[in-house]
Formats: C-alpha cells, sequence, structure tokens
C-alpha cells in the first residue's frame, strides 16, 4: 500500500496590509495654496475644500493659507505642520512655464521642498501643484477636462492622513505585546 504525505496547504498565513480610507471626520486639515495664477489657484483650493467637506472633515476643521507663490509652500506648509494641529495638509498651486528656466527651478524646488516638510513633520502632505506648459493645460486640471487636482491632492492627503492613524494604532497594539508569547497576541482591528 502506497504511502502518501499529508496535504499541506502551500498559502501561508496571510500578512498585514494596511490600507487608508479618504476619511476625514474628527481630523483637522490645512490647504496652504499659492495666489500667482490665482484663477487656477483658488479653483484648485476650492476643489481640496470640496473634496476634505464631502469625505466628512467638517468645514470649522478645514483652514486655508495662501502665500504670495509656489516657492513659498514650503516654507508655509513647514509653519503649519509645526503647530501640531493638523492630520495633513494639500498643498496647491500653478507654475506655468514661461520663456525662461525660471519654471524648472521653481517648480523642482517646491515639489522637493514640500516633500522634505512631510517626510520630516512626519505628516502627509497632498501634493497639488500644477507644472504646465501653459494656462490652458492649467485650466483643464482645475476644474476642467482634466479633474481638479486640487480634489486629488485632498483625496490622497485624506488617505494618508487615516494609513498613518492605522498604523500608529498598529504600532501601539504591537508594543503591547512586545514580550509575550505568540498564543497570548492578538491581531490588531482594523
Amino acid at each position: 500500500m502506497p504511502r502518501h504525505l499529508p496535504v499541506v496547504d502551500p498559502t501561508p498565513d496571510p500578512m498585514p496590509e494596511f490600507v487608508g480610507t479618504p476619511r476625514g471626520d474628527g481630523r483637522r486639515f490645512a490647504v496652504v495654496a499659492s495666489r500667482f495664477n490665482e484663477a487656477i489657484t483658488r479653483a484648485l483650493a476650492d476643489g481640496a475644500v470640496d473634496a476634505l467637506v464631502r469625505h466628512g472633515t467638517a468645514f470649522d476643521d478645514i483652514d486655508v493659507v495662501w502665500v504670495p507663490g509656489a516657492w513659498e509652500l514650503p516654507a508655509a506648509v513647514r509653519r503649519v505642520l509645526a503647530s501640531d494641529r493638523y492630520a495633513a495638509v494639500v498643498a496647491v498651486g500653478a507654475v506655468v512655464r514661461g520663456e525662461t528656466p525660471h519654471f524648472d527651478i521653481v517648480a523642482g524646488e517646491a515639489a522637493r521642498g514640500l516633500a522634505d516638510a512631510s517626510a520630516e513633520a512626519d505628516v502627509p502632505v497632498g501634493l497639488g501643484l500644477l507644472t504646465t506648459d501653459d494656462m490652458a493645460q492649467a485650466e483643464a486640471r482645475a476644474g476642467g477636462e482634466h479633474g481638479n487636482k486640487g480634489w486629488d491632492a485632498a483625496l490622497a492627503a485624506l488617505e494618508m492622513a487615516d494609513l498613518f492613524a492605522i498604523l500608529d494604532a498598529a504600532a501601539e497594539t504591537e508594543d503591547e505585546f512586545d514580550g509575550a508569547p505568540p498564543d497570548e497576541r492578538t491581531s490588531v482591528e482594523r
């Protein structure tokens, strides 16, 4: 009589997955907006605020901060983040290509500065900084045929704020189990 080996399920226990959802209830947000190209940036800021409110953020829990141009966005975002009042920040602006390399400097450094501010403060920053070749492209992305990138940036900020809260809760739960035998551990409820 042949011997059969026991059947072993080849799929390992599922690894934990963490995914945020765009939920703003009970959280504060700031929208930092550039005034330069204001017809565009006002539409981006309005889109960001609309997205935040439609996803549960109380209107009174949203602060809008205006700065002169895209170059000033990182400095203002750093100051806003230093207050420790916000679950996330949405930065919106519009840099439209001109005839000089000024566009490349402003666009690149503003984006890098926003990424640095987010990393240093460990708080999400939604990037709604348009970098377009002309005003028609900017208009198309500020509520036109390509949607509203301020809305999109706010949606990303909402999701990241929720993800950070989930990760923080998981880390706190894991800290509670340090040193406990594996059979006394429970999974993180999400």
